[in-house]
């Protein structure tokens, strides 16, 4: 476990980063914000974007985010990810304003108990939220993380992408940790609980797939664990059950300000360094990556910011070619919602 003293201590050392940092945050509230104000307490004046369709929610974010940090700089792009094509619209706003991205941050999602609801591209928005969006913004800002990691010595050339969902839920108590390469979009197979197995594996193989693409690109899927988010602002009687688990759940929760500091340090770190410098030596204290070698440049974290240990299970599905389907797959997906204009499939 990595300490939240050691996480602090870590932190504080940020500022010597200087100035020229640019975040994006898929979020306007919980995790998404608490990282966000984080970032803004420990660095010089940091870029922040945060993205999201809530505009008195992101008003008070930006309030709260320059009460911190006088000198950040926070913006608010307002659109409804669930829909890729805001996604494209929104990155390419991003990529008019800025030369390079550091930290791309997501954790966009919500809690339902509904079926299949389908998006008018064709998707299911929670399967959208969770997957989907998330890919297409890395997509999307990929040239922008790769300047980062290509500037001039002297300069911050943090590159990293940053993913929060749970990169284990498919093999939690006694989950198979398999795909269906016959449906992995579930238009035909949907369940909630399958939704939540393809997003976390997809999620996973897209990011390590990532990681032998853009080896100077750092790629961390983190699982929170129990945090006090308003993720259940979407269910009925959400207040209600919201005040029943909480009270009965606190003295489990990790408190959503030290969530925030656990995962600026996985942004930041250089437990978890890109590929390239993994490889040659210069990870320092780099952590096995989600292939099992040390500094492989794609992560799948706990809360505690040390990485899964290998599952068997999830091992034996990337020996049946998890990674090249899912990235085929999506970029298919890509095409036919992004640049055919249809709905998927």
């Amino acid at each position: 476990m990595v300490t939240l003293q050691a996480i602090r201590a870590h932190n504080l050392a940020l500022k010597s980063l200087g100035p020229s940092l640019v975040a994006v945050f898929g979020g306007t509230s919980g995790i998404s914000l608490s990282t966000a104000q984080a970032l803004a307490r420990y660095t010089t004046s940091p870029k922040i974007y945060l993205i999201g369709r809530n505009q008195p929610a992101a008003t008070r974010a930006i309030e709260d985010l320059k009460a911190i940090n006088p000198s950040a700089q926070p913006t608010f792009l307002q659109t409804d990810i669930s829909l890729l094509a805001n996604v494209d619209r929104v990155c390419a706003e991003i990529t008019t304003r800025e030369k390079h991205l550091n930290l791309l941050f997501m954790t966009p999602g919500y809690m339902t108990m509904r079926g299949r609801d389908e998006t008018a591209e064709g998707l299911d928005r929670k399967f959208a939220l969770h997957y989907y969006a998330r890919m297409r913004f890395i997509d999307r800002l990929m040239p922008l993380l790769t300047a980062a990691a290509s500037r001039a010595e002297g300069e911050v050339r943090l590159s990293r992408v940053v993913s929060v969902l749970d990169p284990h839920v498919a093999v939690r108590a006694g989950g198979a940790g398999k795909l269906d390469y016959e449906d992995l979009s579930l238009k035909e197979t949907f369940s909630l609980k399958r939704c939540g197995h393809h997003a976390s594996l997809m999620g996973n193989f897209f990011l390590e797939g990532l990681a032998g693409r853009f080896p100077r690109t750092a790629f961390v899927h983190a699982y929170p664990s129990g945090v006090d988010t308003g993720l259940m602002r979407d269910l009925p009687g959400a207040g209600v059950l919201k005040a029943l688990l909480g009270t009965a759940l606190r003295p489990f929760l990790v408190p959503l300000s030290e969530s925030g500091e656990r995962h600026l340090f996985a942004a930041t770190s250089n437990r978890y360094p890109p590929r390239e410098e993994g490889q040659e030596g210069q990870g320092g204290d780099a952590v096995a990556g989600s292939d099992g070698f040390k500094g492989s440049g794609s992560y799948w974290l706990s809360w505690d910011g040390e990485p899964f240990p290998q599952n068997k299970k999830i091992d034996r599905t990337r020996a049946e070619g998890a990674v090249e389907k899912v990235v085929q797959h999506t970029e298919d997906v890509f095409k036919s919602v992004c640049e055919e204009g249809r709905t998927y499939p």
